[in-house]
């Protein structure tokens, strides 16, 4: 069984990539972008409306709501029944996203970590507002090595690495250096877009834009009169959470659209980074849309797939 996988920093023109793979190779498309997953969150997730989707099948969209967390396991499960089921009606699946931590879980697996607690997790969010710096220092006792990786004011990870820590016994640098369970039964290919990058900070500005014009303020209102509360995980990401100052009166629109601006190229540089670190990567050095970054795809993966 085979499967294409397009990455790359947000903007570099995945989907277009993805839909002309799909096009060609009687493909359907699986995202694994972190909240593209999540209903409702259309405009800030640059999800691709149905309209333009040309007829191909989308799997793992919008199949949340907003109020769910999902773990990357939980992620690599629903992705890995999806693989065989696209695959088992002889059609090629196409992972196409950004959020390089699930296409690893869902490729390479993760480590035989605890379920989460979440008695735990609200305690330690506690300690965290309550005596800023008091995790980081905490974990630099316990688990030194996580400690040197994981920034101070990373709460997310730094409560998962504490939490693992806890209700594992051992320290999480060591449960993530335990076997994992690869998927298997696949070949995959994997193509990666590396654009110019003072063209894609162009665009990610011009994006930022036209989100806050698109009605980005008005969506995430919708979703919080809809009962989705303000700090759920899915609106704490990227423009959502500039949207949210917008309403509480903490900011102007304008600063809202410049700190997205910033933060979205902040991210796609950590992409870049995250997905650089992969040898099996083969970089098409251009944006997904351009003509001759889809030829030269599209020829690796007729090599691949083994047609003429």
């Amino acid at each position: 069984m085979l499967v294409i996988a397009v990455a790359g920093p947000t903007g570099s023109g995945k989907s277009e990539l993805g839909l002309a793979i799909a096009e060609a190779f009687k493909g359907e498309i699986v995202n694994y972008d972190s909240v593209q997953v999540y209903r409702g969150l259309d405009i800030g997730s640059a999800k691709l409306p149905a309209s333009a989707r040309r007829g191909i099948p989308h799997h793992l969209i919008d199949v949340l709501d907003p109020i769910a967390d999902l773990t990357a396991g939980a992620y690599a499960r629903m992705a890995r029944g999806v693989l065989t089921e696209v695959w088992g009606r002889g059609r090629l699946p196409i992972l196409v996203g950004g959020t390089g931590f699930y296409l690893r879980a869902l490729l390479d697996g993760l480590s035989p970590a605890p379920e989460r607690d979440p008695k735990l997790r609200s305690r330690l969010a506690v300690i965290a507002v309550r005596r800023p710096g008091a995790l980081h220092r905490f974990l630099r006792c316990v688990d030194p090595d996580a400690a040197r990786r994981i920034h101070a004011n990373d709460l997310q990870k730094l409560i998962r690495a504490i939490e693992m820590t806890t209700l594992a016994g051992r320290p999480s640098s060591v449960t993530q250096t335990l076997p994992r369970h690869k998927l298997e039964g696949f070949s995959v290919l994997k193509l990666g877009l590396a654009p110019d990058r003072a063209q894609l900070r162009d665009r990610l500005n011009t994006r930022a834009i036209r989100m806050f014009e698109q009605g980005l303020v008005e969506e995430t209102r919708r979703l919080l009169n809809n009962g989705v509360p303000a700090n759920t995980k899915a609106l704490q990401s990227l423009g959502y959470k500039q949207a949210l100052a917008v309403l509480s009166g903490a900011t102007s629109v304008e600063h809202a659209i410049a700190e997205s601006q910033a933060r979205t190229r902040q991210y796609a540089k950590r992409q870049f980074t995250w997905f650089r670190a992969d040898p099996e990567v083969h970089w098409l050095h251009g944006f997904g849309a351009e003509p001759g970054i889809q030829q030269e795809a599209l020829r690796q993966v007729a090599s691949f797939l083994g047609v003429g």
